[in-house]
Formats: C-alpha cells, sequence, structure tokens
C-alpha cells in the first residue's frame, strides 16, 4: 500500500505531471511521424533523462514508449504510410475506411482500442509481472515455432478470394526472410554478393516500399479525390453499440497481445499481426477485413499497445527486453544506476510502482491529448498531393535510411514500393507479404533449433503441451478455412 501512495504522490508532483504530459506528446509526434519511431525518441531522450531523478527519467521514457506505439496508427489511417511497424496491420483496415470518408471513425477507433488495450496490458503489468515472466520463460523453441505456425495459419483465411495469390504472396516473405547470413551456419544466402544484403532485409523498408511509397504511386497513377473526402478530420469516438459490438474483438486481443509481449524478442509487431489474424478468424464476416472493417483496426491497435507493457514485464521482472525500445529502457535502467530483475520489486519498489502508475496515466492522457493533436495533425491532408506526395516520398526515404545509416536501404524501399504497386495493380494482397517476413524467420530458426536439440525428432514439437496445442489449433484453422472457402464456391456455383 506504500508503494502505491508513494507512486500516487510522485505523478502528482507538477513537475512529474509536466513530464508525463510532455513525453505523451512527443510519443505521438514521433510515432505519428513516418520515419521516426518510439524507439528513436526513447534513444534521443535517454541523455536528456540523466540530469533527472529516476522517478521523472522514467515516467517520460514510459509515456514515449506508450504514445508512440498509438500514434503510428495515425499516418497509417489517413495515408497508408505506418508511423511505426506496430501500426502496419491497422493500416489495411484503417486506410479503406478512411477513403470511404470515415477518417475520423477510424481514429476514433484506434485511439479507444488503443487506450483500452495499453489499460488491459498495464493491469495484468502491475497484478501477475513476476508469475507471467515465469510462464514466458516456458516458451523454447518449439512453442516459439508452433506460434509462428498459428499466425502463418491465417493466410488461409486472408485468401478467401484468392488462395493461390495470398500463398504466392505470403511465399514472397518467406523468401525474404531467408536472405542473408544464416544464423546457425553462417551462410550467405541469396545476396548475390551484394555484402549490404549480409545482414537481410530489414522489415522497415520493406514496409515502407509497399505500403507508403507503392501508396504514393497509386495516387499519382490515379485520380486524388480522396484527399477532398477527408479534408475535415478529427478523431469521433465509436458510440456505445459500436462499442459493444467491438468489446470481444478487443477483449481477446488485448490479452494476445499482453501474452506475445510478454515472450522476450518477440515485440508488439507480431502481436498487432498475430491478433488481425485471430480477428478475422473469429469473425463471421471475414470477407469484410481489408475492406475498411471496424473489427480490423480495434483487434491490433488493442493488441499492440497491450504488448508494449507486457513487454515491460520480462524487463522488470527478469532483467530481459522483450521489444526493441525495452533494450533501449534497459540501459537507461543501468546508466541510473537501477538493475532490472527480480530483486527490483524489493530493492526498487517506489520506483516499480511509479513506472506502473505512470503507464496506466498515460493511456488516459492519450484519450485526452490524441483529439487536438489528430486535428493539428491532420491540417496536412488539405495541402495538394502533388505537394504532399513529395514529401511523404522524402519521410520514406529519411525513414528507411536513418535505421541502419544505410543507402542500400533506400533503393530496397524504391524497389518495395514499385513491387507493392505491381502486386495491388494485379490484385495479390500486400499483407501475406508483411506476415511471411515477420514471422518466417522466427519460424525457421525456431524450426531449426528445435530439431537440432532433438537431434532431428520431429516429435519435439509434441512433447510440449504449449506447442502441441498451438500447432493443433493452426490445422484445424487451416482445415476449416478450406471447407468454408470450398462450401461457398460451391454455393456460389448453385446460385449461378
Amino acid at each position: 500500500m506504500s508503494d502505491l501512495l508513494y507512486a500516487v504522490n510522485a505523478i502528482a508532483q507538477p513537475m512529474n505531471f509536466l513530464i508525463l504530459v510532455a513525453g505523451v506528446t512527443l510519443g505521438l509526434l514521433s510515432g505519428a511521424t513516418p520515419g521516426v519511431s518510439g524507439t528513436m525518441m526513447v534513444v534521443l531522450l535517454i541523455p536528456l533523462t540523466y540530469s533527472l531523478e529516476p522517478d521523472a527519467a522514467f515516467l517520460l521514457l514510459c509515456s514515449v514508449y506508450c504514445s508512440a506505439v498509438f500514434s503510428g496508427s495515425i499516418s497509417a489511417i489517413l495515408f497508408r504510410t505506418p508511423g511505426a511497424p506496430e501500426a502496419v496491420a491497422t493500416s489495411l483496415d484503417g486506410y479503406p475506411m478512411a477513403q470511404g470518408g470515415q477518417a475520423p471513425l477510424a481514429l476514433g477507433i484506434s485511439v479507444f482500442s488503443s487506450a483500452t488495450g495499453g489499460l488491459v496490458g498495464t493491469l495484468l503489468l502491475m497484478a501477475i509481472a513476476p508469475q507471467l515472466a515465469k510462464v514466458a520463460l516456458k516458451f523454447g523453441p518449439p512453442e516459439y515455432f508452433a506460434l509462428a505456425v498459428l499466425g502463418l495459419s491465417v493466410i488461409t483465411v486472408m485468401g478467401a478470394n484468392n488462395l493461390i495469390k495470398s500463398f504466392l504472396a505470403a511465399g514472397f516473405g518467406l523468401f525474404l526472410a531467408t536472405v542473408g547470413i544464416d544464423a546457425m551456419t553462417g551462410v550467405a544466402r541469396f545476396t548475390f554478393g551484394v555484402t549490404g544484403l549480409m545482414g537481410g532485409i530489414d522489415f522497415i523498408p520493406v514496409l515502407i516500399g509497399l505500403f507508403a511509397v507503392s501508396e504514393v504511386l497509386r495516387r499519382f497513377m490515379g485520380d486524388l479525390t480522396v484527399r477532398e473526402k477527408m479534408a475535415r478530420v478529427s478523431s469521433r469516438l465509436p458510440d456505445l453499440k459500436m462499442m459493444r459490438t467491438l468489446a470481444g474483438t478487443i477483449a481477446r486481443s488485448s490479452l494476445i497481445g499482453t501474452a506475445i509481449g510478454i515472450l522476450p524478442g518477440i515485440g508488439a509487431t507480431t502481436a498487432s499481426i498475430v491478433s488481425y489474424s485471430e480477428a478475422m478468424r473469429w469473425s463471421k464476416t471475414p470477407e469484410k477485413f481489408g475492406t475498411g472493417h471496424s473489427e480490423g483496426i480495434a483487434a491490433p491497435e488493442s493488441a499492440n499497445n497491450a504488448a508494449a507493457n507486457g513487454a515491460m514485464v520480462p524487463l522488470l521482472a527478469l532483467g530481459i527486453p522483450g521489444s526493441a525500445t525495452t533494450a533501449v529502457m534497459l540501459g537507461a535502467f543501468i546508466l541510473h544506476g537501477v538493475k532490472p530483475g527480480p530483486l527490483m520489486f524489493t530493492e526498487q519498489s517506489h520506483l516499480v510502482h511509479t513506472i506502473f502508475a505512470g503507464l496506466f496515466l498515460c493511456n488516459f492522457l492519450i484519450l485526452i491529448i490524441s483529439k487536438p493533436f489528430i486535428s493539428a495533425f491532420a491540417n496536412i491532408i488539405r495541402i495538394p498531393y502533388y505537394f504532399l506526395g513529395p514529401v511523404i516520398l522524402l519521410l520514406c526515404i529519411i525513414g528507411s535510411f536513418a535505421i541502419r545509416n544505410n543507402v542500400l536501404d533506400i533503393w530496397l524501399t524504391m524497389l518495395f514500393g514499385f513491387v507493392g504497386y505491381v502486386m495491388e495493380k494485379h490484385q495479390f494482397p500486400l499483407a501475406p507479404v508483411i506476415l511471411g517476413l515477420v514471422l518466417g524467420g522466427l519460424a525457421e530458426q525456431e524450426l531449426r533449433r528445435s530439431l537440432i536439440v532433438s537431434g532431428g525428432d520431429w516429435g519435439v514439437f509434441f512433447q510440449s503441451p504449449i506447442s502441441a496445442v498451438l500447432l493443433l489449433a493452426a490445422a484445424v484453422s487451416v482445415v476449416l478455412s478450406l471447407v468454408s472457402l470450398l462450401r461457398k464456391k460451391k454455393q456460389t456455383a448453385a446460385d449461378a
């Protein structure tokens, strides 16, 4: 109880509260601006926190981290240019909804789902952090492989309109995941003598190219009427009826996001994609996904914000970063002389509870600050697209270069922009490419690790109850999806 009172008193201090508000604002700005991620903003702020007390320093860093995960959806919905990797799945339905003149509702669903998911993740973090960290330690190579397979199995649902094109797109993504030096053998694969490809194809250039650059090309090749439809943009929270409709999706996705966020090294991007796929799998109308469906916004947004809080569990309880941003924050803890781990809950309990309270309040601040921020940020939509398009393209170039300071990433961004434009022109879905790239590397490495440990025995995947259940769920999902697809084709043929 004393720790909780200390946390409330710490946040009630005027300077700490102002720091929290400033952190949320900076996080919203960094997440919404393509090429400037929350991770980058945290890196830039760490030197500035050296002169602050630990309470104020980590309130600032955590508020930036939490709000940046949400605000990536703003540019994803308005421009189909995800400001952060966590928002890639949001653009699949958010942008079509904005094109239909419902940008305020799409942004409102994103705000509501993000805040709700963040609150769920924070409450779970506060209640069962040490216990959840112990569960995460039970995940070995077989479990990680099974989790990746479960995520990939949704390709059969994504390909409801054209299963062959969906599988080809996913295969392309899986191929991209194999480029670079093999982590197991050290052999270069598909690099074609290009030194810059030795480290593999980074996720960011592919993401920016497929979704942002291709959209710029499409807009310049077609008409620019979308701008007029979205000329006045703010956020409008969903009404009570829609909230009740989305409640199940948000609850399920928040739990999925928290669980995946706890797993070290997985991150909110994977959580958002898996939650999107699960929302499609559970939906009674999966064919609506990708056309501007509200569940397609609520699922990834609630999941990625819950995962952001879940990633704090292994950091605080075990000293193991759960994501790229928490890896940077680990350095901040060390800078301030704080050692994350099991002893932190006893030796630094005041700081731990202050972080908990800060994350909890941060989600309410997102609800309050996001509306005026979106109204101000969305004014750039009024700029004629022949000015706005080149600016977006320039931000894409800067963002792709800033990740690794590699000129090759700029060329890859442009290349995948052209690839995305051609794929959409021929009605190939882009989501399976991202799904294959994100989960393909994880699936391959954990498959090979499992077989090395077991001496080539494939039964290792069924010895663990966790991996067995996940693989069984993936198999059942694929079979049910294929049966449903065949029934629809027969029904269509009978109607004809």
